[in-house]
């Protein structure tokens, strides 16, 4: 691949049937991307719809992936065209797309990040072009390179689960077990009552069709149980979550009295 490309590694392995693993990035620090390729994590999804990521700082964690295995996902803020082309622009490989209710809305958001006739995506010269010198390799590859990855955690989008994964070029999707759960009434648990028989149905629907599944596991254990079950995406933990968690057990170790264990 030239200085330029717009090669996305998720993609490759997504579309080779294999597990990948990654983190999710919560605070400023580019440091946290840094280690992350350091340690040879497929994927980062960096989060703009919770926190306080602004687009300097989500600037600052991509620019540590270009040129890695490693690539870097954003979590938009909103489905808004400007949120969407502004973090490719940046040079995201891909944008998870939160609140997605139906096909027709999810459609409308794909098309963000699609150059036409596909999509109506503007053209700019930004970071993901090298300000201009790889203009031509990054919009020949630009629309089939770019994961764009509904969250799916709504009602609604179970509800239309079978007409959004007909969706052309759909790759991949994302569950959204909390949120999910607090749709259908269950505010503050995770995949009990039901949802992760939800979930556990839609991945298949989706497997049958080619189209990769990812979720957040909640430690060890449960990244396993993930893998196993067949998710091609699997995120091992925030970056906040994975520090207190950490701490946490240290402290057990030593005898010292802790907080409550996180339940995500």
């Amino acid at each position: 691949m030239s200085a330029n490309g717009i090669r996305n590694p998720l993609r490759q392995r997504l579309r080779a049937g294999q597990t990948t693993y990654g983190l999710w990035v919560t605070v400023e620090s580019p440091n946290i991307t840094e280690i992350a390729v350091a340690l040879g994590l497929d994927w980062v999804c960096i989060d703009m719809e919770h926190g306080h990521l602004d687009y300097r700082e989500v600037m600052e964690h991509i620019r540590v992936v270009r040129r890695s295995e490693t690539s870097a996902i954003v979590r938009a803020p909103e489905l808004q065209m400007s949120a969407v082309k502004r973090v490719l622009d940046l040079g995201a490989h891909g944008v998870i797309l939160p609140y997605v209710r139906s096909r027709q809305e999810l459609e409308r958001a794909i098309s963000f990040g699609r150059y036409p006739p596909a999509g109506v995506r503007g053209v700019g010269g930004e970071r993901a072009f090298t300000w201009g010198l790889g203009f031509q390799e990054y919009i020949r590859c630009a629309n089939d390179e770019t994961l764009l990855i509904p969250l799916i955690e709504t009602s609604e989008a179970v509800a239309e689960i079978d007409d959004i994964l007909t969706i052309p070029g759909l790759e991949a999707i994302f569950f959204g077990p909390a949120d999910l759960s607090a749709a259908y009434g269950h505010l503050g648990s995770w995949d009990e009552h039901g949802v992760a028989q939800t979930i556990s149905e839609i991945k298949a629907k989706a497997a049958a069709t080619g189209i990769a599944s990812g979720i957040m596991a909640r430690g060890v254990a449960d990244a396993v149980r993930r893998r196993d079950e067949g998710f091609g995406m699997v995120a091992l933990g925030s970056d906040m979550t994975l520090l207190v968690r950490s701490l946490q057990e240290n402290l057990a170790q030593l005898g010292r009295e802790v907080a409550p264990q996180l339940s995500f």
